[in-house]
């Protein structure tokens, strides 16, 4: 498509005329107007305007396959001629669901044999939150209702999903729901102090018994947390963390929660985050990734233990009206076949993360703005400090993080800013002459940002 087909004058109007935007501030879209992007292919999209634009994001950590792969509008358009859409309510099934949960219980991790669908990651989170306490009234302990979750956890942006979550503004905006509790982010650089990293794995996991001692063992659910905070930016967990914290919901008798929608699918370099961690979750919520953002499609995977419980209880009252729809499901299907077939999660694991990962340590290496680098296979933050050596970070007030991000964007790259990191998620199958490009173009808005600054 060329420039010449777009007004982009016209769509910007029209956009702030009738859009309200997700995560933004509307006066923005009034002022300033919107990016519209128009097309994309591989790792790259391109504006109305014509500009070629790499994707150092992969859309929202979720095209994990790339831009552009025909195969999945081709499944697409058969299954909507066959069967575009029909519920899974009622004792109802289409072949895309049961072919889509054979495939899921076939790559997750033991005991996750069966799946509720839905269409995003926060409907998963939501469904989580309804059958963890169906659970526990079926095991005749009704006052286990309390979820703990983490500081900078990103859990989806539903009422319940928001409160799971540990994100500062989504609570100013709405509150906490009353049996949501939180305990610290596992992020040694920011709050270790004078801790090994080993020691402050410990004492971060060991705040979720304290949290589960405060309640009371017999209010509490479950704890749920991403394998790697991704929204929260790519805290990546000490070795010592998880054991102990699987350690310490056993020992309580709380469900573990492993939320995989965006560690799943590869972007760790295993399928799940969960694989990469060593992690026995009794729930794992799947998005993003499972169909590389194609169409909406989400999941919860439940464990046999969990499931076998569910199931002896008569009716369910749950579900959604596009819960298993069989065009997202086979989307979601030929996706995972392009993966296996391309064999990304090794990939990521063995190949292209370690290249990209190497990449973004030479940064850190060497840049004055930079005091760590965090991130495990296609995900990684750079974070933006005023001094090395004594680990403290820059301000919300110093906007750094804001600054680089759109130097990096006017430069051809989409990368994220949260809190005071740079964040990049590529697609899984980004090039290792794409990684450089993209190392290139952000050392290069680092080094803009850090002459505007003049910490150093």
């Amino acid at each position: 498509m060329s420039p010449e087909m777009f007004d982009t004058a016209d769509l910007i109007a029209r956009d702030a005329a009738h859009h309200l935007h997700s995560q933004t501030d509307p006066a923005l879209i009034l002022s300033e107007g919107s990016r519209i992007i128009v097309r994309a292919e591989g790792c790259h999209v391109w504006d109305s305007d014509g500009r070629k634009i790499l994707d150092g994001m992969a859309g929202l950590w979720c095209v994990n396959i790339g831009y552009g792969r025909a195969e999945l509008a081709e499944v697409a358009a058969e299954q909507m001629r066959a069967l575009p859409y029909y519920n899974n309510h009622f004792q109802s099934a289409a072949p895309p669901m049961i072919a889509l949960g054979e495939k899921l219980a076939s790559l997750t991790p033991e005991g996750l044999d069966h799946f509720a669908y839905g269409c995003s990651g926060s409907e998963a989170n939501d469904a989580i939150v309804r059958l963890t306490r169906h659970y526990w009234r079926r095991l005749g302990k009704p006052g286990k209702r309390v979820f703990i979750s983490r500081t900078l956890a990103y859990h989806g942006s539903t009422v319940a999903a928001a409160s799971l979550g540990g994100m500062p503004a989504m609570h100013a905006m709405d509150g906490v729901l009353a049996e949501v509790a939180h305990i610290e982010h596992p992020h040694w650089y920011v709050n270790g102090g004078d801790l090994t990293v080993e020691e402050y794995g410990l004492k971060a996991a060991r705040a979720l018994a304290e949290k589960i001692e405060e309640l009371g063992p017999e209010n509490v659910a479950a704890f749920i947390a991403e394998p790697v905070q991704g929204a929260g930016a790519v805290i990546v967990p000490p070795e010592t963390y998880w054991p102990e914290i699987q350690r310490i919901c056993r020992h309580y008798d709380i469900l573990l929660i492993a939320d995989e929608v965006i560690c799943g699918f590869g972007r760790t370099g295993s399928w799940f985050g969960s694989q990469t961690f060593g992690i026995a979750p009794d729930f794992m919520p799947m998005a993003k990734g499972i169909s590389s953002g194609y169409l909406p499609v989400s999941a919860v995977a439940i464990h046999d233990r969990v499931f076998d419980v569910l199931a002896a209880g008569g009716y369910l009252p749950h579900g959604y009206t596009y819960s298993g729809h069989p065009t997202a499901c086979a989307v979601a299907l030929a996706n995972i076949e392009i993966m296996e077939r391309e064999g990304l999660p090794g990939r990521v694991r063995d190949d292209i993360g370690p290249y990209f990962q190497a990449a973004m340590q030479r940064i850190a290496d060497t840049h004055p703005l930079v005091g760590e680098k965090r991130g495990v296979g296609m995900m990684a933050a750079l974070q933006l400090v005023r001094d090395k050596a004594t680990r403290e970070v820059c301000t919300m007030e110093d906007n750094a993080a804001i600054m680089t991000r759109d130097t990096a964007y006017a430069n051809g790259l989409i990368a994220r800013a949260i809190g005071q990191s740079m964040i990049l998620s590529p697609p899984l199958i980004a090039t290792h002459a794409e990684v450089d490009e993209m190392a290139a173009i952000l050392t290069a808005a680092l080094d803009e940002t850090a002459e505007r600054l003049r910490f150093t």
